[in-house]
């Protein structure tokens, strides 16, 4: 009987403790650890200093570590690939650039992931606009100047740009079949020898980011024409964006979103395009993204989503019909 009564007491103590053991856990708020920020291009680029400012503000906010991870290579693809095969914890983020989500399906003839189907929206963080430049011994001062100079001398002209499907090269491609000029595309692997062509006059022309030639525009060796985006910028308040130069409704510029793998906790996102949208307005991230020669963006997923819808529809068939995938 003694035996029996200790069995019976130490039971419904032992089915307590089972369930405080080894019930269902609690989920903690994320994070809850470290969290990887992958950058696709090489440290030191305007992608990994805008991830890093990114990662330093989310640390201060959150309390955890988030690193920076250059996986660079295929124009923001390797990057990309990687995030895209990671766990959907919340716990990898991805840096995204035009190439990753718009015109690499163009330029590559098979792609290690599919945009739409692996990646989830945070929050559009900024947009980079280009120049359209010249060099100072071509007889144009604006950019319809210009379209009359090529027009005047067919075959003649020439237009620097990063390579195929880059963005000065897929702007020039639309200007193009706006206006109805004819310049050529001269592809560069480096942004220092497309300048310095520019500055010798060996190409007539050019359309590349504000910060890779600012300091030569300055100097007065290159003439700025027009920015490409839809404000002036503060830095060159002289010049007239392209709608002003005759093109309505053109806005051509680089632009850096944060995205998750898909199935990523919804409370992600929810936190972070918060941290995102009052640091882009805040004194430290002007800054920094004027240091840069970045816009600020913001606003939510919905609204990321919508501007990449925005540009597939404007340069899905530029990309189409200049654009012979490799």
């Amino acid at each position: 009987m003694y035996w029996l009564a200790v069995r019976v007491v130490v039971l419904p103590i032992f089915a307590v403790c089972s369930g405080l053991s080894f019930g269902p856990a609690r989920a903690q708020p994320w994070p809850s650890r470290a969290v990887t920020i992958v950058s696709p291009f090489a440290a030191g680029s305007g992608v990994d200093v805008l991830a890093r400012h990114l990662a330093a503000e989310f640390q201060e906010k959150l309390g955890q570590p988030f690193i920076v991870d250059n996986r660079v290579g295929a124009n923001g693809n390797i990057g990309a690939a990687a995030v895209a095969k990671a766990a959907p914890d919340g716990n990898t983020l991805l840096v995204v650039t035009p190439g990753v989500a718009v015109q690499n399906k163009f330029v590559y003839k098979t792609m290690p992931f599919d945009f739409e189907r692996d990646f989830s929206p945070v929050v559009l963080v900024a947009k980079a606009p280009m120049l359209v430049m010249v060099n100072p011994r071509v007889p144009a001062k604006t950019v319809p100047e210009l379209i009359a100079h090529a027009k005047a001398n067919p075959g003649k002209l020439s237009s620097g740009n990063t390579g195929a499907g880059s963005q000065g090269h897929v702007t020039l491609e639309l200007m193009k079949s706006v206006a109805g000029f004819d310049m050529a595309n001269v592809p560069y692997n480096n942004i220092s020898a497309l300048n310095t062509d520019l500055v010798s006059g060996q190409i007539e022309a050019a359309i590349n980011y504000v910060t890779t030639a600012a300091g030569l525009v300055k100097a007065g060796q290159i003439r700025a024409l027009a920015i490409t985006s839809k404000l002036r910028s503060t830095d060159f308040p002289d010049v007239p964006t392209l709608e002003e130069a005759g093109f309505p409704g053109l806005e051509s510029v680089g632009w850096y979103g944060l995205y998750t793998p898909r199935g990523a906790p919804a409370d992600v996102g929810a936190t972070l395009a918060p941290i995102v949208n009052a640091w882009i307005v805040s004194d430290r991230g002007r800054k920094a993204l004027g240091d840069l020669g970045m816009q600020a963006t913001g606003g939510g997923a919905d609204d990321l989503t919508a501007w990449v819808r925005l540009e597939e529809d404007r340069w899905g068939p530029i990309l189409r019909k200049v654009v012979t995938p490799q």
